[in-house]
């Protein structure tokens, strides 16, 4: 049985190689595309929350400059 399936995968390329072929490829080349997606994703949000941050303490600041003045 075993020297039966040998010798008709070696008879020619099945379409089913080919496809399981196309499959691993897309995956060996969609594994770092995903991965730098997220991490772009995650530097983004980073640098927006960040951004929020320093707008709200310049308006925190700016709030309480005139009141040093007048004191």
């Amino acid at each position: 049985m075993l020297q039966f399936l040998l010798l008709e995968a070696g008879s020619g390329i099945n379409v089913g190689d080919i496809i399981f072929q196309l499959m691993s490829f897309l995956i060996l080349l969609g594994i770092p595309v995903v991965l730098i997606f997220i991490f772009s994703k995650a530097r983004r949000k980073r640098n927006n929350r960040l951004d929020r941050i320093e707008e709200k303490l310049d308006q925190l600041l700016a709030e309480k400059e005139p009141k040093n003045k007048g004191e």
